[in-house]
């Protein structure tokens, strides 16, 4: 490799970690913060709460490459063209592949890390998010010793513990259950305890009613001791359910006949399938129109708009229609040529004006209006802000 080509390598690759850094920063913060519940709602420790923050991270990763690829072509070309670097390499008639190698290194670079965190780093750590987030709605015995607070152990149903006793037992115990339609069950003891049984938990109430409603009235049985089955209350004996996403691509590829999910939805593992397969691409596909954008040196007085504008306006119209084509293809199978049409169409079409050194840019008509309403935008943000400013010196009272 080049001197020039590992200097342009370099840079691109700067930018391009920097910018997966933060980006990814910020889109794991917010799916980490949709999860929480799972530790505040469930009585989980904090070491629950860092590992499924981890394990949330090989999903956004794929989402993230693509957008840092672009955003690092784009910046880097702009910047050397202002710098005229790209003129001087140009002029030293240096072929246009001086520019290009370097970023299809890093594109087929990013095109491979994100397959390979896709297709066999994502679903174990799915895998193990859903067994997580089972264990966690599944751990009664942590969820209801939270002295004086109601909680909530899924639709319907809620426990309650007065307080907890110095010798280990529980006081004022409190269960509402309303999951079965047209029955209410409230069951109430003065304290009992949790008991694991032969692996089933149980929990023995002591001094307690039970309040059965139905539609023909209202019975109230009192009890001296009565053990209520906690794995009632959860599903977690038969494990969580994998979804098609939740799956390896060799599971993917022959799934078992006999899988509940895939007998209800055979259409959403090839979804899933074609997914795995055309997702990898966008690194390429982002770094092909960024280079169509900024690739080629041109005079930075020229009236035009900022590359990495364009670059990520036309990166997520072509990114919007994948998803829309991933989407589809759960209920339509017809629109499973739509997901490779995308990305190879949008590879075509951006390597067709490298190949005839053209500049893909967004229409003038766009851009202009788009200027002609921020203008008109910015005046009448002016005007109001004067005509407050006239409202505030008008009040009685102020100083004149």
């Amino acid at each position: 490799m080049k001197v020039v080509e590992q200097y342009i390598l370099r840079r691109t690759l700067g930018i391009f970690v920097a910018t997966l850094f933060w980006v990814l920063a910020i889109v794991w913060t917010t799916q980490i913060l949709t999860r929480i519940n799972v530790v505040t709602g469930n009585g989980q420790s904090a070491a629950t709460f860092f590992e499924i923050a981890w394990l949330v991270l090989p999903a956004v990763i794929p989402v993230v490459i693509p957008f840092a690829v672009g955003i690092a072509v784009a910046q880097t070309l702009t910047t050397m063209n202002t710098d005229s670097e790209l003129i001087v390499i140009s002029a030293a008639g240096s072929p246009r592949m001086t520019v290009m190698r370097p970023i299809l290194l890093l594109a087929v670079g990013a095109c491979i890390v994100s397959f390979a965190v896709n297709n066999f780093v994502e679903p174990y750590s799915r895998e193990r998010l859903r067994v997580l987030i089972s264990d966690a709605r599944a751990d009664l015995i942590t969820s209801i010793v939270q002295e004086g607070t109601f909680q909530q152990v899924e639709q319907g149903l809620n426990m309650q513990i007065g307080e907890r006793l110095p010798d280990g037992r529980l006081g004022g115990i409190f269960v509402s259950d309303t999951r079965e339609e047209g029955i209410e069950l409230i069951y109430y003891a003065k304290s009992g305890a949790t008991v694991d049984l032969n692996g089933t938990n149980l929990l023995v109430m002591q001094d307690g009613v039970v309040h059965r409603k139905t539609a023909d009235g209202v019975s109230v049985v009192q009890y001296k001791s009565y053990a209520l089955d906690l794995s009632q209350f959860t599903a977690s004996n038969s494990g969580p359910t994998l979804l098609p996403k939740d799956r390896t691509l060799a599971y993917l590829m022959n799934p078992d006949p006999n899988d509940p999910v895939f007998k209800k939805s055979p259409q959403g593992f090839r979804a899933e399938l074609h997914k795995r397969f055309t997702e990898w691409l966008y690194p390429m596909v982002f770094a092909l129109i960024a280079l169509a954008v900024a690739g080629d040196s041109r005079s930075f007085r020229e009236a035009r708009v900022h590359p990495l504008l364009t670059t990520m306006t036309i990166a997520l119209i072509v990114r919007w229609a994948g998803f829309f084509a991933a989407d589809k293809v759960w209920n339509v199978p017809a629109f499973t040529p739509m997901m490779y049409g995308v990305p190879i169409a949008a590879c075509g079409v951006a390597a067709f004006f490298i190949a005839t050194n053209r500049v893909m840019e967004l229409p003038l008509s766009v851009v202009e209006r788009g200027q002609t309403i921020w203008t008109r935008l910015q005046q009448q943000l002016v005007a109001i802000k004067v005509r407050l400013s006239g409202y505030k010196r008008a009040l009685p009272g102020d100083p004149v």
